[in-house]
């Protein structure tokens, strides 16, 4: 990955990478960003559930905020670690901390923002920030997340002493 400046970075977000374990594998909770520009992505375009935060706003809240704000549902209660914070291809620095706990994919209520659609239409659209949610292997979740955020779900898996592949071999 390039290597930008601190003070290149445009943007920081915070957000939680949850995870739950099935057997002896594990799952990690991703959501898709709603909106026309991502209804038909999907390789690369799920992430954790994250958002921005300014100057002197605590990340670690912005995280649990973000997390209840996209899903409708309450992060867990405790036992947060810290990952390295990492890089996205658009200059955006997120930091995020992972946490076990469960979420219902099915039943996310994401909160919504307003924004022009078609672009230079005039025309004002109400979309949720997220469409959907699922619980991922992590095989398969090397395939559908941001691939700067993989080194996130990397990170948890070597902290719980597993391979990549999640089945602890």
């Amino acid at each position: 990955m390039q290597q930008h400046s601190v003070d290149s970075v445009r943007k920081r977000s915070a957000g939680l990478l949850l995870y739950r374990r099935r057997g002896q594998s594990i799952e990690v909770f991703l959501v898709h960003p709603g909106g026309p520009y991502f209804k038909n992505k999907d390789a690369g375009a799920w992430s954790i559930p994250k958002g921005e935060y300014e100057e002197g706003e605590p990340p670690f809240d912005t995280a649990r905020r973000e997390f209840h704000e996209e899903t409708g549902q309450l992060p867990p209660a405790g036992g947060y670690e810290p990952l390295t914070p990492i890089l996205q291809k658009n200059r955006k620095r997120v930091r995020a901390w992972a946490v076990e706990g469960d979420a219902d994919a099915e039943t996310i209520v994401s909160n919504t923002f307003k924004m022009e659609w078609p672009p230079r239409s005039g025309r004002t659209i109400e979309i949720p920030e997220v469409d959907r949610a699922a619980w991922y292997s992590p095989d398969t979740a090397r395939d559908k997340i941001n691939p700067a955020q993989w080194a996130l779900v990397e990170e948890l898996l070597e902290k719980l002493g597993r391979s990549s592949t999640g089945n602890g071999d």
